[in-house]
């Protein structure tokens, strides 16, 4: 009997060994506190803080709270700008806090929010700029900051492929009013679920812990209508053990990385990102772009020819946010303003990696690449 071909996923998270979690659970067990900022919440907080070299950080039960959250700690309302090259909880966000998003496009080297294109759409009613460091890679932060600074707008960024990566040797969560980590399983570091705010000041760090405990601020009294999204107990315990392997499951991810841009450089039609200047990067996506007319293939047909083979690539970000129905109907969201946008979304796929990839694998998977060129 033949077994069936294993398949091979875009992504896969990276767990320690049972044996050492544990420990963490009969802590657990034995204090019986598992959650209302137990002290693994407080230990990984502080580790956080120490490991990415940034001042505050406000665990989360997920990002797309920390999200909804960091909007209500900067009472941010009317108009935000952001990018329709996302996740769509970047602009759910924005929805559930009844603010309007405002499209605008990406730089093609990056796929980050071009920064020219925010300046034509600032309106009286623009009160922020929430940029996505997509791929881990940063945004053109100095120049953003600096259109902030001149029309009085804060800055959000969403930082979830982030965690780990710098820019000029400092992490890239410390620009920005503030920053958002999602500690998802898919992520590079993952609590199982999470997430996190990341701010500049204690008094920042007081409200978010007020808002994300349902406003408390003692036993009697409440500050603002805040919600439930601490993390708990648990995913506490997971992240302080996960941070230990962050380093040695990045350097995997690196190998993978420089297989693909060695095993790809030579095939007319696939382009890949350039490393940019003054970054660290984690390695969290590999995402390629198919040139239909130069590669001989479309980016579909090449992503189901994968599939047909047992790889799970991902069409990551496709579609656009904009292309949804609850945004369609937005000025902003036209393909017409988001020509770039549009472009890259009909061209990438994200091929697997993460640290249990085996390195045959990723050979394979170029090999096939490769292949499919040659039957054009």
């Amino acid at each position: 009997m033949n077994m069936p071909e294993k398949k091979i996923f875009v992504t896969q998270p990276s767990l320690p060994d049972l044996d050492e979690f544990i420990p963490y659970l009969k802590e657990i067990w034995n204090n019986k506190i598992l959650t209302n900022n137990g002290p693994f919440h407080k230990m990984l907080e502080k580790e956080l803080s120490e490991f990415l070299g940034v001042p505050y950080i406000s665990l989360f039960a997920n990002g797309t709270l920390a999200l909804v959250t960091a909007l209500q700690v900067l009472r941010i309302s009317g108009e935000v700008i952001t990018t329709p090259y996302s996740f769509v909880a970047t602009s759910h966000s924005l929805w559930w806090n009844n603010i309007k998003p405002v499209f605008v496009d990406v730089e093609p080297e990056s796929c980050n929010l071009d920064p020219e294109k925010i300046e034509i759409a600032i309106t009286p009613k623009t009160t922020a700029i929430m940029p996505v460091h997509v791929y881990g890679n940063p945004c053109k932060v100095e120049r953003i900051k600096e259109i902030a600074d001149i029309y009085g707008l804060k800055v959000i960024y969403d930082a979830a492929h982030t965690f780990g990566a710098k820019y000029k040797e400092k992490s890239i969560c410390n620009f920005g009013d503030l920053s958002i980590l999602s500690f998802h399983a898919t992520k590079v570091f993952n609590t199982m679920e999470g997430g996190a705010i990341i701010c500049h000041d204690e008094a920042t760090k007081k409200r978010i812990d007020y808002l994300k405990n349902f406003g408390f601020a003692g036993e009697t009294i409440v500050m603002a209508p805040g919600i439930n999204s601490k993390m708990n107990e648990l995913q506490a315990a997971m992240g302080l053990l996960q941070l230990k392997y962050f380093v040695g499951n990045r350097d995997k991810r690196k190998k993978i990385a420089n297989i693909y841009r060695k095993e790809l450089s030579d095939i007319k039609g696939i382009k890949f990102m350039s490393e940019l200047n003054d970054t660290e990067a984690n390695y969290s996506y590999f995402p390629i772009f198919i040139e239909e007319s130069v590669y001989g293939l479309n980016r579909d047909q090449l992503y189901n020819k994968l599939k047909e083979n047992n790889i799970n690539g991902r069409r990551y970000f496709y579609p656009l946010i904009s292309e949804f129905s609850m945004y369609k109907g937005l000025d902003s969201a036209s393909p017409l303003n988001l020509p770039v946008s549009t472009k890259i979304a009909n061209e990438v796929i994200c091929l697997p990696i993460y640290p249990d990839l085996h390195l045959d694998d990723v050979k394979k998977i170029c090999s096939l690449i490769k292949d499919f060129n040659k039957l054009k």
